[in-house]
């Protein structure tokens, strides 16, 4: 008799809640941490979130990480000592702020977290579907139907915002000795732009970087790759082996390209997707088997020539 009655809720998100073992009355917004099932009846949220799910934190937590990279190399100059340690306390900084945005949510205390899963887009915009019954009265049901994976991204930003005002400052002025006052900060800055930049990128467009974060990864990373050597000058393997960075810096992009072909795979099947990694090098060999050929001076001289 409750389950009929709670069939009667509208839209997708809206459901009845069990309160004390008895189904209330009222359709409304589940709490969080629970979504409704195919009776409407809100359900707590006690699955483990799935492969992809991970990936796709994953790839939220990493963005922050390579950003401070990117402006740490960008700002601390060739001749200085000092990105090292800087690379390393940006590091940590991301790293203890994950550690602590899983310890802080449910289950709190634990480096574990449940999930409600992604069913479908809407789930990310719930919002948007918040039902009007007689076409005068609006149901609120907005909720966190894809519980935790749009607010944790947002409480991680946080504790890596609070993390490195309190590291970074300290670190920088320790040992920035070899750039000038100016300088020194500028990173820090830059972090403080694109923070909120990244806060909005996930409280907007959240549901369709869950989608797309894999082939957004390939993409990318293949594209600095081949800006990278090109800007480099590698156009062999003398000269990728040259310098340890230019290794670091191709191993890098390795992985990422890995971690790009296992998302979209998902490694469903194994004896399928495990041989698709080694696609992961091609890029690389592509570009220093043909630059060669397509050196500028040499598309100059041929044509002046008349070939």
């Amino acid at each position: 008799m409750a389950v009929a009655m709670s069939s009667t809720c509208p839209g997708l998100y809206c459901g009845k809640t069990l309160i004390n073992g008895s189904l209330d009355g009222e359709c409304g917004v589940c709490p969080r941490g629970q979504r409704t099932n195919i009776q409407k009846i809100c359900e707590k949220c006690k699955e483990s979130p799935e492969l992809y799910d991970w990936l796709y934190l994953g790839f939220m937590a990493m963005l922050p990480l390579v950003l401070h990279w990117f402006f740490i190399e960008w700002y601390s100059g060739k001749k200085s000592s000092s990105a090292l340690f800087q690379h390393i306390t940006a590091l940590f900084e991301c790293g203890a702020a994950a550690v602590v945005t899983l310890l802080v949510n449910d289950p709190v205390g634990l480096l574990s977290i449940r999930s409600c899963g992604v069913q479908m887009l809407s789930d990310w915009y719930t919002m948007l579907y918040n039902p009007s019954p007689d076409y005068v009265t609006t149901l609120h049901c907005t909720q966190e139907a894809v519980f935790p994976l749009y607010t944790i991204v947002l409480i991680y930003y946080a504790f890596c915002l609070v993390f490195m005002m309190l590291l970074r400052p300290l670190l920088v002025k320790k040992i920035a000795c070899g750039l000038g006052k100016s300088d020194r900060f500028k990173s820090i800055y830059a972090a403080l732009y694109f923070f909120p930049i990244l806060t909005v990128l996930q409280a907007v467009g959240g549901g369709l970087l869950y989608y797309a974060f894999p082939y957004i990864i390939l993409v990318l990373s293949l594209v600095t790759l081949a800006v990278y050597m090109s800007a480099s000058e590698i156009q062999s393997f003398k000269n990728l082996i040259a310098k340890k960075k230019r290794l670091v810096v191709l191993f890098s992009h390795w992985l990422l390209h890995a971690y790009g072909i296992i998302s979209i795979s998902r490694l469903d099947k194994l004896e399928q997707d495990l041989p698709l990694l080694a696609l992961v090098p091609g890029p690389a060999l592509f570009y220093l088997l043909t630059a060669k050929f397509t050196e500028p001076s040499r598309i100059l001289s041929e044509g002046g020539n008349g070939h």
